[in-house]
């Protein structure tokens, strides 16, 4: 018997209640959360300025320095460009310009002058395309008023936060739901486990839950395990040897397009899992927004089961 899928003549009532739970929550919330991520880049940006002297020495030497600063070099520009077209514009591979932006480093593999001749190529596309409309010092030869530097940065700083809206709103949204279950779970004596990283899922104590788990699966149609990531692993008070926790994925949503066009993500987990330790796994959904019919139709079908961040408190249906 299930908590909340086999009962559909409440969908309709339960969506609009979370409809209105995540719009008050973006009013309220997410303008303060995005000036907060806007003031927070904006320091970085200024860093990057400073490290740049304002703009006025951009060569390869400064990228070798900091490699970290060519996402907001991208922003610098009219018009702003994107990761893929500066690999085009400069004629650079990609594993160059992924390994500066994402994990803050030149690749160590590739051979100095092939280097040296990349950022070359990285520099005049960026000093080409630089909007001297925001930083007017270029035009004047000089490194610019404090106060012309600050405009800039908080300008970049915008175009940044704007290009990462959806993934800053979801980095709040996701502390939020996981810190409504912490309280649940908190009120009720369980315990967060900060020391869990070397133990299995199924290992955990009574009474204790993990956030951002990788718990082991077979890959569908492939012979090999792979890690998946679990948001929230919760082991009963009442749990026994032997038993599985609970496993819940918290997913919020601002609009009814992009959970339809996602929703097999969450059936291709529960197959994975259920062919990896059978039909007693329980693996279900937090979910908070835009979530229709459609979807939870389609999620029921698949025996998936979930609870609504505005009715936390069904968490106790599922034994806890």
């Amino acid at each position: 018997m299930g908590i909340n899928n086999d009962k559909p003549d409440r969908w309709k009532l339960d969506i609009a209640k979370s409809v209105d739970f995540y719009n008050d929550w973006f009013l309220r919330s997410a303008p303060q959360v995005f000036k907060e991520t806007r003031l927070k880049t904006s320091n970085q940006v200024e860093q990057v300025l400073k490290w740049t002297d304002n703009l006025t020495r951009l060569n390869p030497e400064v990228f070798q320095q900091y490699p970290s600063i060519l996402p907001v070099l991208r922003m610098a520009t009219c018009p702003p460009i994107a990761r893929d077209r500066l690999m085009g514009l400069a004629g650079v591979p990609r594993n160059l310009v992924k390994s500066m932006e994402e994990d803050k480093r030149l690749p160590p593999r590739m051979r100095s002058t092939q280097l040296q001749e990349n950022l070359e190529k990285i520099s005049e596309v960026i000093l080409e395309l630089i909007d001297s409309d925001i930083f007017v010092w270029l035009d004047r030869g000089d490194e610019g008023k404090t106060e012309e530097v600050h405009r800039a940065a908080t300008i970049i700083a915008d175009r940044l936060c704007g290009s990462e809206a959806n993934p800053i709103l979801r980095n709040a949204q996701e502390k939020r739901q996981l810190t409504s279950i912490q309280r649940w779970l908190q009120e009720r004596d369980y315990t967060f486990n900060e020391n869990a990283g070397g133990r299995k899922f199924n290992e955990l104590s009574p009474g204790t839950f993990v956030f951002h788990f990788n718990v082991p699966v077979h890959q569908t149609g492939r012979d090999r395990e792979i890690k998946m990531p679990i948001d929230v692993v919760i082991m009963p008070l009442a749990a026994k040897s032997g038993d599985f926790p609970l496993l819940i994925e918290a997913k919020s949503a601002g609009d009814f397009t992009n959970t339809n066009k996602r929703k097999k993500e969450e059936a291709t987990k529960v197959s994975q899992l259920r062919s990896t330790y059978g039909s007693s796994i329980c693996f279900i959904l937090f979910l908070s927004g835009y979530f229709d019919s459609g979807y939870l139709g389609y999620t029921a079908a698949e025996h998936m089961d979930w609870v609504w961040e505005h009715r936390v408190n069904d968490l106790a249906e599922f034994g806890l």
